[in-house]
């Protein structure tokens, strides 16, 4: 009897107050990709293409960064972000997870710069690639632990 372990495929999410970053782990769960980033609508149209994304990318967990303050607290961004998780919640079948995301946003923009991406370029792509700092984090602790 095979016994369930965690999730391989994981849609992980920067979630701000007008974009969302988009990260997907590869089907073995070792290693996270920056994948789009979507924009907030007051009319709730970034639920559809979150769930769509999770479909056709075959997630089978959803990883939400959680912005803490440095002490590890949550601030009132993290208790935003914990309302758009609870929306997700309500919006789909599949496991919702919070990682701790303090310093990604500026650890993705480092790498973004040192990668040589123009500063243009870099803000359009600093959303995905700090989901994709989250979901690495994300999988490297749960590796660690196996371990």
């Amino acid at each position: 009897m095979d016994v369930p372990g965690p999730p391989k495929r994981i849609l992980a999410l920067d979630v701000g107050a007008r974009r969302i970053g988009v990260a997907v782990s590869d089907p073995t769960g070792l290693i996270a990709t920056p994948v789009e980033v979507v924009l907030r609508s007051p009319h709730g149209a970034h639920w559809d293409r979150l769930l769509e994304l999770a479909r056709s990318l075959e997630a089978e967990a959803f990883l939400v960064g959680l912005p803490l303050l440095p002490g590890g607290q949550p601030g009132a961004q993290a208790r935003e972000t914990q309302a758009f998780v609870r929306g997700l919640q309500r919006r789909t079948a599949l496991p919702v997870l919070t990682h701790d995301e303090r310093f990604s946003t500026a650890t993705a923009r480092e790498a973004l710069r040192d990668a040589g991406v123009r500063r243009k370029r870099r803000r359009q792509m600093e959303d995905a690639a700090a989901a994709a700092v989250i979901l690495q984090e994300y999988l490297d602790s749960k590796r660690h632990k196996v371990q």
